[in-house]
């Protein structure tokens, strides 16, 4: 049992977010630049749509808008990734979803961290998405043997942050000054190093197998490699970009634009070419580029139905193109995914009678007010106003978008087939636990919230 002078890894999840936050605005300028265009873009949503603002405050998702973060981080070995599962499990996040990204030619496989619970979400929806480089699929077996070597010396993680964490799993939780220690500690391993472990040409040798491979292998710890705010309407942001000075990828990855959003909409600006020294080499002589700004837009969970149609349309509109989107043919991509979208329902009703999306349902002061409800059906008291429903906020990823803004930031040289794909028995295995079933968390969420509405009516369920 949680001690009472603990601190929660809810709180824990949010300071350490704010500190990444502090920390990366410093490393990359135009992340700060990034941040302002999001907020004033919010801003102007917010104030020109009362509908949006009304809904975001009658759900409280208002107050979790400007703490909403997701990095994504690379990591080399099994065990780097089982410590970071440690390390994130101190602050309340769990590993969630499995993400095979190698169709896509990215040799990676992915889960993303973050809390699974609708309370602790709105205390701080911070969440990591976390890749594991695939070093059976590097072709050269001694550039294999090569990277092994290397991810085999480095420490990523400071001895102070693996005491902590210990004593957080021993203890059952962490003190004030330890919780505050823990964050600047565990800091440290996202943190950007100038300094490569490699030699120059080293380093073009596991660029040439793979530009991503270069970024994990090549450097003292795996460096957050994007921070993402999210923002009530990507489009503006994407036109907005460049009068900032930030140059946006061509396409926004995700469904297309609709009057209901669903799942997840991203787009982003370049990698940064950044001086880097390599260890034959006396000063900062070489560069590398993995660091980039993005930004997203979030929408409703759809369930196994809705998931499969969205997939379904997505396939229709790419095999059409018969291309990745780029910049040359944006305009033609954005045309025929608005087009293939069109048979998916952009109503909050026509969803929910259809099964395509998870909801959250509230009872209303007209529901608060009245008696003798029993009997009645879920439907009868949405229609009579005794109960309204939201859609539930997607908080996970979309491996095809994930691959779409990794390529974008890879360049067009990156390998684009592998002959071994998904292995999620072997992600687990390095993991030391399985991943959850984000869509079982969103039926449960559901289910939550219209068990509580029965018991707030005096329903028995």
């Amino acid at each position: 049992m949680s001690h009472p002078s603990f601190v929660s890894p809810d709180l824990i999840r949010q300071r350490f977010s704010k500190a990444m936050s502090d920390m990366y605005r410093e490393e990359v300028p135009l992340y700060g630049a990034l941040m302002e265009l999001v907020e004033q873009t919010n801003r102007h949503v917010l104030d020109s749509d009362p509908q949006i603002a009304r809904q975001l405050e009658s759900t409280g998702e208002i107050r979790r808008l400007d703490l909403e973060r997701h990095g994504a981080i690379r990591v080399g070995s099994a065990a780097e990734l089982a410590t970071l599962a440690r390390l994130f499990a101190v602050m309340g996040m769990q590993p969630v979803g499995y993400y095979d990204l190698t169709p896509a030619g990215v040799p990676v496989h992915s889960t993303a961290f973050r809390a699974v619970h609708e309370a602790a979400l709105q205390v701080s929806p911070f969440r990591v998405f976390t890749s594991l480089l695939r070093l059976e699929l590097i072709e050269d077996l001694e550039l294999r043997a090569f990277a092994q070597s290397v991810l085999d010396k480095r420490k990523i993680f400071t001895a102070a942050a693996l005491a902590l964490i210990e004593q957080a799993e021993a203890q059952g939780g962490l003190e004030e000054q330890q919780a505050w220690e823990f964050v600047e500690q565990a800091l440290e391993t996202f943190r950007w190093h100038h300094s490569a472990t490699v030699t120059a040409a080293q380093y073009r040798q596991l660029s040439a197998q793979h530009r991503l491979i270069a970024d994990v292998v090549a450097f003292k710890g795996p460096h957050i490699n994007h921070l993402t705010p999210r923002t009530l309407d990507i489009d503006i942001v994407q036109a907005q970009m460049p009068a900032h000075g930030i140059t946006p990828k061509a396409v926004i990855e995700g469904p297309p634009r609709r009057q209901c959003p669903i799942l997840l909409r991203q787009t982003s600006f370049k990698a940064l070419d950044e001086p880097i020294a390599f260890t034959d080499q006396d000063e900062t002589r070489g560069s590398h580029s993995a660091r980039f700004g993005e930004i997203e837009q979030r929408g409703a969970a759809l369930t196994p139905k809705g998931r499969a149609l969205y997939d379904r349309l997505l396939n229709a509109a790419r095999d059409e193109l018969k291309d990745f989107p780029n910049e040359a043919n944006a305009a033609r991509y954005n045309a025929l995914m608005a087009q293939h979208f069109g048979e998916f329902p952009d109503t909050i009703e026509g969803m929910r009678q259809q099964e395509l999306a998870y909801f959250r349902y509230f009872v209303t002061e007209k529901g608060l007010a009245a008696d003798g409800l029993g009997g009645r059906s879920l439907d009868d008291l949405l229609s009579d106003g005794y109960v309204r429903v939201e859609p539930l906020v997607y908080e996970d990823f979309l491996p095809v978008s994930a691959a779409g803004i990794f390529q974008s930031n890879l360049g067009d040289a990156a390998q684009t087939h592998y002959g071994v794909h998904s292995n999620q028995q072997a992600f687990e295995q390095a993991l030391g636990r399985s991943t959850i079933d984000e869509l079982g968390l969103y039926a449960e969420t559901q289910q939550r919230s219209i068990d509580g509405c029965y018991c707030a009516l005096g329903i028995a369920a």
